[in-house]
């Protein structure tokens, strides 16, 4: 192995050894946040419960359950929740006590404190898929295969990562104090203008008109899919059925964007910051 092989395994191999550590801390801070525990892990058994359990054994005319509409639904809340909160309300908390810039004048590689973050939210997101999961079976009577279970966890669990984007983005963008604001105004609406929480076909026809041109609701559509037969999805959302390409490309292709802005914004501050 040459000398400058030697230097570039040395290089990778600490980007990833720091990778690793920050995976670790993050989960583990998170663990003890009472944010975490509350938004992340509690709060969508308890819509849940709230939401589902009530008509839970109902049925749609193609014959879906009414639990498993609401796991779903709530999945892709918990997934929006922890990948735009727990990304942008922590990122930009970071930012206002200035550890970014100490991470900065460290030997730190780039972009090991991203990959932290994203580590972080892909074992949240399976902790949280998990609880759901088991609770909606268990609780909720939702009876599916094995297959369609790992799909289903599978499909939410990436929904964290896939809105990750949107959490950095505001995070770099907006001030520190601002970002914990936006974040917390911007999730919520989100998901109910998704369908996530009431069907759309019970909602006014704007709702639904809107609702297509954000990715949240693709999001949705695409975890719909994935366990619901496509007449009980219209007769959910009111509107014709779109292939999951479309739907997959919304998802991408948003996620694509706003990585893109969240990057400019990073390089942005710091080149500001060197100068």
């Amino acid at each position: 192995m040459t000398v400058l092989q030697e230097s570039t395994a040395r290089r990778a191999g600490s980007r990833f050894g720091f990778a690793g550590l920050a995976v670790r801390t993050e989960v583990r801070a998170g663990l003890r946040t009472p944010e975490f525990a509350v938004l992340g892990m509690a709060l969508p058994l308890i819509l849940y419960a709230i939401f589902a359990l009530p008509n839970a054994d109902s049925t749609l005319p193609g014959g879906t359950s009414f639990g498993l509409v609401m796991l779903a639904g709530i999945g892709c809340y918990g997934s929006l929740t922890l990948g735009i909160v727990v990304f942008g309300e922590d990122v930009a908390k970071d930012r206002a006590r200035g550890w970014l810039r100490t991470l900065a004048a460290t030997p730190v590689p780039a972009g090991a404190y991203q990959l932290g973050k994203l580590g972080a939210g892909f074992v949240h997101g399976l902790l949280m898929v998990s609880a759901l999961c088991l609770f909606a079976g268990l609780v909720g009577s939702v009876d599916l295969s094995a297959g369609e279970w790992l799909a289903l966890g599978a499909l939410l669990v990436a929904g964290v990562l896939l809105f990750s984007p949107l959490g950095f983005a505001i995070a770099y963008l907006a001030r520190p104090r601002a970002a914990v604001v936006v974040t917390n105004v911007l999730f919520l609406p989100l998901s109910f203008l998704s369908g996530f929480f009431v069907p759309l076909s019970e909602l006014p026809d704007v709702i639904g008109r809107i609702a297509q041109w954000l990715p949240s609701y693709h999001f949705g559509q695409l975890v719909l899919q994935t366990v619901v037969d496509d007449t009980d999805i219209a007769a959910l959302t009111g509107l014709s059925v779109q292939p999951v390409a479309v739907n997959v490309a919304w998802v991408l292709g948003s996620a694509v964007v706003f990585a893109a802005v969240a990057l400019a914004a990073a390089h942005r501050e710091a080149v500001t910051r060197r100068g």
